[in-house]
């Protein structure tokens, strides 16, 4: 039977599907429609970076690599998204997740921090800092207990061993 095909494969396409509906619905509107909102009406000051504003490159692909990589992890590995409504069904500690718990909303903030960089919005700026708060409270207060109900033990273990915001070596 060729790989990809029958039951499995079907549930694969499916996870890949409803991978790029979460994708362009919630990271497509953080990460393109409220930047392109701000960008077209040009909302706020701006900051005059001249050609440095192209380091804002860096974090901006940085972020979408990560993202990227999280995303297929979650499938993969994970045998589920990236959406909170529909997680994986497997504890995901491979890959990025070696490193930091949450790479995914880090990723999505280096790209806004990338944007910001690029545009010179300080809005931008601001969006980024409120999207970092965010995340954090919803970590905290959210997807951590709600981890800790579903995966028990080895989630307990896994949050001990891994940071969840500054990324270092396993061990």
């Amino acid at each position: 039977m060729r790989a990809g095909s029958g039951a499995n494969g079907k549930v694969s396409r499916m996870l890949w599907l409803r991978t790029v509906l979460f994708t362009i619905l919630v990271p497509g509107t953080e990460l393109v429609l409220v930047p392109l909102v701000v960008v077209l009406l040009d909302i706020g000051p701006r900051l005059e970076m001249g050609p440095a504003r192209y380091l804002g490159l860096v974090p901006l692909l940085v972020g979408l690599v990560i993202i990227g990589r999280c995303f297929v992890d979650f499938i993969r590995r994970g045998r589920g998204t990236p959406a909170p409504y529909d997680p994986p069904r497997e504890l995901v500690v491979a890959g990025l997740y070696r490193y930091v718990r949450n790479p995914q909303y880090l990723g999505v903030v280096l790209v806004v921090v990338g944007q910001a960089l690029l545009t010179g919005m300080v809005v931008l700026f601001c969006y980024a800092a409120l999207m970092a708060i965010g995340y954090h409270l919803f970590v905290k207060y959210y997807e951590e207990p709600t981890l800790g109900r579903l995966f028990g033990e080895p989630y307990a273990r896994y949050r001990e061993a891994v940071s969840r915001w500054l990324p270092r070596r396993p061990g």
